[in-house]
């Protein structure tokens, strides 16, 4: 394929991956109402707020954008398969034949790990945050309002869910043969610096014990990916 026919694949995938989060988008809206109620639950059900008091929004089209927002998250963990569908169509004619049969398995892979990175972030990483945030106000009154919750909730879900998929990018990489399990721990120290500082983007605040809930379980899943990249390219060159 030329460099034409490949920008023209890749324009082709975007396309799809997109109508398919669109259209996820579109289905989930239906029960926004129901998914903000359970996506707030981390905040009610510790009792984080003052009694009485709900999440506010300041604007008259803050609910609908919330809405929006809230099913463009559901949408994404929905439309995961079919968007890792198209990266692997992209990339699959670089691979030998035998090597395309692992279409099946990259894609429910990835979406178990993005999945379990949601779930992550949903009931342990999320809570421990806010709990965390408005411990340091407790001297003022929170005026939490929806906007930000569930943005903040949004960042969170979205990064670590795609943190959440290096072992499948570290095995796709290694049976393209871009990196080899020797270079990954050969260069171990710069992946956990590199993690650190994703996550202190991602984090949402400065303090060390957010910062290894995030981080702690990415290095882990990076010695995954590392010996998962090993058992599959055990026939070929270890030389990086």
């Amino acid at each position: 394929m030329s460099l034409l026919d490949h920008l023209e694949d890749l324009r082709k995938r975007i396309v799809y991956s997109a109508a398919a989060l669109f259209v996820a988008m579109l289905g989930c809206f239906h029960w926004a109402p129901e998914i903000c109620r359970f996506f707030a639950r981390p905040i009610y059900e510790r009792n984080l707020l003052p009694e009485g008091q709900k999440l506010a929004f300041l604007g008259v089209t803050d609910a609908f954008l919330l809405y929006v927002k809230t099913a463009l998250l559901a949408g994404a963990f929905l439309a995961a398969p079919v968007i890792l569908y198209q990266v692997w169509a992209f990339i699959s004619p670089g691979l030998y034949p035998k090597e395309r049969r692992w279409a099946a398995p990259f894609v429910f892979l990835g979406w178990g790990f993005f999945i379990a990175g949601g779930v992550f972030a949903y009931l342990v990483a999320f809570p421990f945050a806010v709990e965390f945030l408005l411990a340091m106000g407790k001297d003022f009154m929170p005026l939490i309002t929806a906007e930000k919750y569930y943005g903040l909730l949004l960042t969170i879900m979205l990064g670590l869910g795609l943190m959440f998929e290096l072992p499948i990018i570290l095995v796709l990489l290694a049976k393209i043969g871009l990196v080899t399990p020797r270079f990954l721990m050969r260069n171990f120290r710069w992946a956990v610096l590199a993690i650190f500082i994703v996550s202190a983007i991602i984090t949402p605040t400065s303090d060390i014990v957010n910062l290894c809930i995030f981080a702690l379980p990415t290095i882990a899943l990076y010695l995954v990916g590392t010996g998962a990249a090993w058992l599959v390219t055990r026939g070929k060159s270890t030389d990086a």
